[in-house]
């Protein structure tokens, strides 16, 4: 705060002795004789005063003359105005008008002329700063060469202020930018000429010797803003995009915007408008709870942990088996969330005894079911596995729920779960089948949450590619034609806190996952992300579909239908009647035959699951 203050009353020292010595010019070009009598004096305190408080009223004390524009100066002639007209009408009987004008054109000239000088000298303080702290290497050598701009808007003018006053970017020079606004083709955005719309960029990259391209455009849609990157795709230049003008402000940021400049993801590829649940009005139920998250060390059950614990709850209860990623989570939260009250327990969700203890001694209020094994071609090796862990787990931890009084139990399944044709689809249905059985019998409300692939999950596709990307391929797809839908993880666990927000019991809650994504288009994206060229740099081969995998996912079994609900992106599968007693009859036989690693379960499974579909192992 001293150094702000200091700068403060600087530029107001400043501004008033340059009033003072506009007053003296003024009043010796303006014919009269220089005589220190009252009037002088009278002016040389009122003026500067009157000056300093418009300016104060106009904040022209806190612009940053480093990022100054046409606009500030403008500001400055506005605020010098005013100054002078009320000058004019308290002092008119006292100084004429050629006074006025001149100390108007002084002061203005005078205030303008420091304001550059301090602009140049910033500028060359900075380079001769970041030369000598970074040794004149290149700290962002991601931005090289010849550089494009997307968006000839605030963000982009400030991305080419920062490059062209930095040494940190002295290596780089901006040729072009890019808008798609027609009215501004031909113009020229700090110092660099805006060559056309989206059309232009293949041109322009050509023309120019590009090297790298900036997505300066924060506020643009993410459908639009695929299918520009997806143009620039089509080059081999470095794509670099700026995710939000806000981020590049943030004061821990410091004085370099460009520290937000990242590369462009597969998220930004995929046109998909991110899902606003307005967690903050929904997870109040969370506050003063006790929560628990089963396999809370995964991919879901972690950012559901780590979303949970920054609303307040009671107690959060960690509970997984993987010891790892579990460690990993609990000092993360610690390190995050130092008030939080986080117990941390290894367990399996197969074993009674350690779950009943859990339950009768923390007492938990809300679980997030999330521990499951998930990986579709190792479960069709190990069916009896899948269905130990994910449905008897299910079981087991839905009995503890509703024995100890929990108020409500949100599992999570999966698209797969639709029409089956895989053992880990199918045990997560039986798992909806249980959630919907005792959501009939108990005073807890059970509900499930159904959505698709997640990116970057453990074990996902994508980061797959990656790592066959760094070894140089080849990136094995396994059919042309596969289909996947896809959502982010926060996305996903979003969901899962809005479902148990808003439960009433026995809902199997669907996200609106929006347009399927072609595996192959991924693949190929991925590898220029990587900066390489399909089918040259690296080879894309074609694998044939695994055990139990569908060319393409359902979201609802067609008998099930769409409920919607208050949000639109969010619909309630109605619940399949079924036999219940019977239902738990064959669950009975199924954990007495999955101990017999010499019986094939998935007629058993079948005849649960008639939406099953298998083909008999050889």
């Amino acid at each position: 705060m001293k150094g702000k203050y200091g700068t403060f009353f600087l530029s107001v020292f400043t501004d008033a002795a340059i009033a003072v010595i506009s007053v003296l010019f003024a009043l010796l070009l303006g014919g009269k004789q220089l005589v220190i009598d009252h009037l002088v004096l009278f002016s040389l305190i009122v003026l500067p005063c009157l000056v300093c408080f418009s300016y104060y009223i106009f904040s022209i004390y806190g612009i940053l003359w480093r990022f100054s524009k046409i606009t500030e100066f403008l500001r400055i002639f506005l605020a010098t105005g005013v100054a002078m007209s009320a000058l004019f009408v308290t002092q008119r009987a006292v100084f004429s008008k050629s006074f006025n004008l001149l100390y108007f054109i002084f002061i203005y000239l005078m205030i303008n002329f420091f304001a550059i000088l301090s602009r140049t000298l910033l500028k060359h303080f900075i380079i001769a700063r970041d030369a000598k702290h970074h040794n004149g290497k290149k700290p962002y050598a991601d931005i090289d060469g010849n550089v494009m701009i997307i968006g000839a808007g605030s963000a982009g003018s400030m991305v080419i202020d920062e490059i062209n006053t930095s040494s940190r970017h002295s290596h780089c020079k901006i040729k072009c930018v890019i808008d798609d606004d027609p009215a501004k083709k031909g113009g020229i955005i700090s110092g660099v000429r805006i060559v056309g719309d989206r059309n232009e960029i293949l041109n322009a990259v050509e023309k120019y010797g590009i090297n790298t391209i900036l997505f300066a455009i924060p506020s643009c849609k993410n459908d639009q803003k695929s299918e520009i990157l997806n143009i620039c795709q089509q080059t081999q230049c470095s794509l670099r995009i700026i995710p939000s003008i806000y981020q590049m402000l943030d004061e821990k940021k410091g004085h370099d915007i460009t520290s937000s400049i990242r590369q462009v993801e597969i998220e930004d590829l995929l046109g998909r408008e991110p899902i606003d649940l307005q967690v903050d009005t929904v997870m109040d139920y969370v506050s003063g709870k006790v929560v628990m998250v089963t396999g809370g060390g995964g991919t879901i059950g972690s950012e559901l942990c780590r979303q949970i614990a920054a609303h307040c709850p009671k107690q959060l209860i960690v509970f997984d088996i993987y010891e790892n990623t579990t460690y990993e989570l609990q000092h993360e939260l610690m390190r995050n969330f130092p008030e939080l009250d986080l117990v941390v327990l290894i367990g399996s969700v197969r074993d009674s005894k350690r779950l009943n203890c859990v339950f009768d001694r923390y007492r938990p209020q809300i679980v997030y079911h999330a521990a499951a094994h998930k990986h579709v071609p190792l479960m069709e090796d190990s069916p009896n596995e899948t269905i130990k862990n994910n449905v008897i787990g299910t079981l087991k931890t839905a009995r503890c729920a509703d024995r100890y009084g929990v108020e409500k139990f949100v599992l999570i399944s999966t698209d797969k779960a639709v029409n089956p044709t895989n053992i880990m689809g199918a045990s997560k249905r039986m798992c909806e089948m249980i959630i919907q059985s005792y959501n009939n019998r108990s005073n807890t409300d059970f509900v499930a949450v159904r959505f698709g692939n997640v990116l970057g999950s453990n074990g996902s596709v994508i980061p797959l590619f990656k790592k066959q990307i760094e070894c140089g391929g080849p990136v094995t797809v396994t059919d042309p034609n596969i289909i996947r839908y896809f959502m982010t993880i926060p996305e996903a666990v979003t969901l899962v806190l809005q479902a148990g927000a808003s439960a009433k019991g026995g809902e199997i809650f669907v996200l609106d996952m929006g347009k399927p994504v072609k595996i192959l288009t991924l693949a190929e994206n991925l590898i220029r992300l990587s900066g390489l060229v399909p089918y040259k740099d690296i080879a894309i081969e074609f694998v044939g579909l695994r055990p139990g995998e569908k060319l393409y996912e359902e979201m609802l079994m067609a008998e099930e239908g769409l409920q919607e609900t208050a949000n639109k992106l969010i619909h309630i599968g109605k619940p399949i009647e079924f036999d219940e007693d019977e239902f738990f009859a064959d669950l009975d036989m199924l954990y007495r035959s999955m101990y017999d690693e010499t019986i094939d379960i998935r007629a058993i499974i079948q005849k649960i699951v008639p939406t099953y579909h298998y083909s008999s192992k050889q």
